[in-house]
């Protein structure tokens, strides 16, 4: 079943971000999924403004997918990012961007709220996306939990 996604991530790790998305069209790769990001920046600096984009984008999305660099935990949008996600009930799903990234660089909330966290491996990635989206329901019920996630980081 295609899954849809909303993809999540620091500024730094861009490249990242829109290398997992466009997985999708990669015949060797077992990925399948529609996405929503925000992955040219919004140019406000109008918070409430941001949180209303950042909100429509995540609409009708049954999965975030965030990816995880080094600095993924010090970011306010991802941070809100994630807690919007599990007020919503969504699956959440972590992927580290790189080998450098370990499970002290992944925001609390993800773990804590019953998110999983993966390598970078993209033959891994479908079978997380369904499964968080079968947990969905579960994670929405849960007090958001976790304290990472100061500073402004997109």
């Amino acid at each position: 079943m295609t899954r849809r996604v909303f993809i999540s991530y620091q500024h730094e790790d861009r490249k990242k971000a829109n290398g997992f998305r466009i997985l999708r069209w990669n015949n060797n790769v077992d990925v399948e999924f529609q996405d929503r990001h925000l992955l040219s920046p919004v140019d406000s600096t109008n918070e409430n403004y941001i949180k209303r984009c950042i909100r429509e984008e995540m609409k009708g999305a049954s999965t975030t997918v965030v990816i995880v660099g080094k600095e993924t935990s010090n970011s306010e949008w991802v941070d809100y990012e994630i807690e919007h996600s599990i007020e919503e009930g969504k699956g959440i799903v972590a992927i580290k961007a790189h080998d450098g990234v370990t499970d002290d660089d992944v925001p609390d909330k993800i773990q804590e709220n019953g998110g999983e966290v993966l390598d970078w491996n993209p033959d891994e990635f479908s079978g997380a996306i369904e499964r968080a989206a079968q947990q969905r329901h579960k994670v929405g019920q849960s007090t958001v939990r976790g304290t990472r996630g100061a500073g402004c980081g997109r």
